[in-house]
């Protein structure tokens, strides 16, 4: 086997970074994992973390952002399954939910996230969420099979009770309970769309 391009040296470290950093973080929490936790387990030093994500921050953001497409293609798998459109907009809004029990999303994404990066509703991601929903509600509206509504504002909306419930869900002290109460409540909130 050949030597590795500097491309793919480049992206080894920042994989190894990104998954020494997932593991700290979820293990431990953004306040409590360090950089050499995240350095000695990927066998590098600091200066590589600084240089590839610019410190503790950097790297955090990056965990995210790999948690977050993982979220997504999980999400897009839901829907496929689904056997109409309708259905497949509503598991893929409940799933997201359900995944709100996941102990690393809990901690990474739903608790840390937003004391680290701030608002969630300014993420990069939220701008997609809004848009895959809006996308969603036109093309049930062109179907006949919700009301007509403001498809921006109801995704908004939508977009908006979910974030809140997922972090309600992660934050409570039964998780599981909670998580069935705010499911069964947004399942009857999206049947209103219905014509």
């Amino acid at each position: 086997m050949g030597r590795k391009t500097r491309a793919e040296m480049i992206e080894e470290t920042r994989g190894r970074l990104i998954a020494a950093g997932r593991r700290a973080f979820a293990d431990k929490g953004y306040a409590d994992a360090s950089m050499d936790d995240f350095t000695a387990e990927a066998g590098l030093t600091r200066g590589a973390l600084y240089h590839h994500f610019g410190g503790k921050s950097g790297l955090f953001e990056a965990v995210m952002h790999q948690i977050d497409a993982e979220m997504a293609e999980r999400l897009a798998e839901v829907a496929w399954r689904a056997e109409t459109p309708w259905q497949a907009f509503i598991d893929e809004n409940v799933a997201y939910l359900e995944m709100a029990l996941d102990p690393e999303i809990q901690r990474i994404i739903l608790r840390d996230g937003p004391a680290v990066l701030g608002d969630p509703s300014r993420w990069s991601s939220a701008a997609g969420c809004v848009a895959a929903i809006r996308a969603s509600l036109v093309q049930l509206q062109a179907d006949g099979v919700i009301a007509p509504v403001d498809a921006e504002a109801a995704a908004r909306l939508i977009s908006g009770a979910s974030a809140n419930a997922a972090q309600w869900i992660a934050n409570a002290d039964d998780p599981q309970a909670t998580s069935q109460r705010a499911i069964a409540a947004f399942r009857a909130l999206l049947e209103r769309l219905r014509r």
